[in-house]
């Protein structure tokens, strides 16, 4: 081999180990915490403290599952429960709306329509903590403090969803076939029922799981709005145990325990969806 041939492989065998460095300290950067939660998860309290917490004993993954959903009543299940309900249904229901949004940005022509998706795109980049306050004087007014829908409904409108609602219109569905639809006498709910949705299949996909995500997540809202515990969902309830382990050790295990769950459904979802959800992130890559 050559001179000049082996001064052409070396800046891409160095390109190669700096690309293969970088993403093995991301998957490591991801992974760890992950193990560390495993592993916390599968110990006792007296373990979580103790010099020897990579062994193999003091192995308590039953006990503590069973000690979480007994502590308090059971209290980890509602709040499981209420998360489920808030994030899926939410989800769902916001998926149906921002996409039925963004294609009316997109077919229809009404006026000041551009000025109007101009204020979308502006409550995009506007922090969910800073709407906080204004959703609770707007619900303290209609007197739904301190129930589900003070959480529920909030969670059901998502400028980003709208956006990416009229990027998905743009790239799946053309005008012809909703000609062709009309010509053939199907209204405009009919046409977009029938036909636009199920194009719009992959689009519904990548709102939800951004928006489930979200939802799932969500703790500043909720605790603004609820009071009552039987109302939190499992990232405030954790918060208000992790907080009371301070004075109260045994909280320790099942916080972990609960976190450790928490992330199952997140993971359930992606790992279901992936296949549509890939699809509807090169929505409008080729054309």
């Amino acid at each position: 081999m050559s001179a000049d041939t082996l001064t052409a492989h070396r800046p891409r065998l160095l390109g190669r180990t700096v690309v293969n460095t970088v993403v093995g300290i991301a998957v490591l950067y991801t992974l760890l915490p992950v193990l560390w939660l495993v592993l916390a998860a599968s110990k006792n309290r007296d373990a979580l403290f103790s010099s020897n917490f990579f062994s193999l004993t003091d192995f308590s993954f039953l006990r503590n599952l069973r000690d979480l959903f007994a502590m308090d009543g059971g209290l980890y299940g509602r709040w499981y429960t209420n998360s489920l309900l808030y994030a899926v249904l939410g989800a769902a229901i916001s998926a149906l709306v921002s996409v039925a949004c963004g294609y009316a940005f997109d077919k229809y022509r009404f006026p000041h329509k551009e000025k109007a998706f101009g204020l979308v795109l502006a409550a995009v980049m506007v922090p969910q903590t800073v709407l906080a306050l204004p959703l609770y004087l707007m619900a303290s007014a209609t007197g739904v403090v301190d129930t589900f829908w003070a959480v529920f409904i909030p969670v059901l409108f998502n400028p980003f969803g709208v956006y990416l609602g009229r990027i998905f219109s743009q790239g799946y569905v053309p005008d012809e076939v909703l000609e062709a639809a009309r010509v053939d006498g199907a209204g405009e709910l009919t046409t977009y029922v029938r036909v636009s949705l199920r194009m719009l299949g992959p689009g519904l996909v990548t709102v939800f799981l951004f928006q489930l995500t979200a939802i799932w997540n969500n703790f500043f809202l909720p605790m603004v709005m609820l009071s009552d515990e039987k109302l939190y969902p499992v990232s405030l309830g954790l918060y208000t145990w992790n907080s009371s382990a301070t004075v109260s050790p045994e909280y320790y295990p099942v916080v972990i325990m609960g976190s450790l769950l928490a992330v199952l459904p997140l993971i359930l979802a992606f790992v279901l969806l992936q296949r549509f959800w890939k699809s509807g992130l090169t929505a409008g890559s080729v054309k």
